[in-house]
């Protein structure tokens, strides 16, 4: 009867640390097995940042840079062919002023024979030359009323909206049938534009809704145009100030968002122009503190 007595406290000792023991290994492989579920959560999440990062670079390399020609955009007014330019260096996480420059009516679309005939253009190739980094566009339009102004404007929303654009610094430049077109598209969206070099050609749009939306602009024709003429950019230049002055500006301010420069000839024959002083107005395009002028206007 004693030895039954002391061999059942005995056993029980025993069962109690084998119920122990199994607990403490339980516990051991369940720690063990959230370690190794953290680790493994942790490299997975590593890795799919690791892909992310890869994929982002990956997206950045693939960006073309430089000169992309003759580009169609399906527009709801037809089709709009047009060239670009994305400065070396491109970064779409960055902010760019954008350009968009028309070209005179011998550069504009008249079928395939006349695609990128804009390419070689100084109004579009100078300003990828200014030391600052820049977006250029330039389109092959179909006219210079209505329709092609309301293309400017849907190619200028569309660069806005794809590329990395700075919307307080938009800029249009138009010579000659361009800038007919351009100051049309200034006019009916001036909150897009923040400048407008309007180079050798005629105003056709209107006047209050540039000053009303402090639109700066720049104008420029030879004395003896050819084609339009001179008188009429100087009137053009008095609408404009007498918007201004509506407007509220002062003269020191309205100095400061529109100029008017009509060179006489001997300034065209310093650059051995003698004659087509239409066609000479260009030379406007190699001057970078007029193109500077436009570039240092933001909203």
């Amino acid at each position: 009867m004693k030895k039954t007595w002391l061999i059942l406290p005995f056993g029980l000792c025993m069962i109690f640390l084998i119920l122990l023991y199994g607990c403490a290994a339980n516990n051991t492989e369940n720690k063990s097995a959230l370690v190794d579920t953290q680790l493994t959560n942790d490299a997975q999440s590593a890795k799919e940042s690791e892909t992310a990062a890869s994929n982002q670079h990956d997206s950045q390399q693939h960006i073309a840079t430089g000169f992309i020609n003759e580009q169609v955009l399906d527009g709801t007014t037809g089709a709009i062919h047009y060239s670009y330019y994305l400065p070396d260096g491109y970064d779409a996480s960055r902010k760019y002023p954008l350009v968009m420059t028309m070209p005179g009516y011998d550069m504009m679309w008249f079928g395939e024979e006349s695609s990128g005939s804009n390419l070689n253009w100084r109004g579009f190739i100078s300003w990828t030359e200014l030391d600052e980094d820049l977006i250029v566009v330039s389109a092959q339009l179909t006219d210079w009323d209505e329709t092609s102004a309301q293309q400017v404007i849907e190619l200028t929303k569309y660069f806005i909206e794809h590329f990395a654009v700075d919307p307080s610094r938009v800029y249009g430049a138009g010579y000659s049938a361009g800038g007919e077109t351009m100051s049309r598209a200034v006019t009916m969206r001036p909150d897009l534009y923040t400048a407008y070099l309007h180079g050798a050609s005629q105003w056709d749009g209107e006047f209050d809704p540039i000053a009303e939306n402090s639109v700066a602009v720049y104008i420029f024709i030879a004395e003896n145009d050819e084609y339009y003429g001179s008188q009429q950019a100087q009137e053009t230049y008095n609408k404009l100030y007498q918007a201004y002055q509506k407007a509220g500006y002062n003269s020191q301010q309205i100095d400061n968002v529109l100029q008017l420069e009509i060179p006489d000839d001997t300034y065209f024959n310093r650059f051995g122009i003698y004659s087509n002083y239409h066609g000479g107005g260009n030379i406007l395009f190699e001057d970078q503190s007029i193109l500077n002028w436009i570039l240092s206007h933001s909203k």
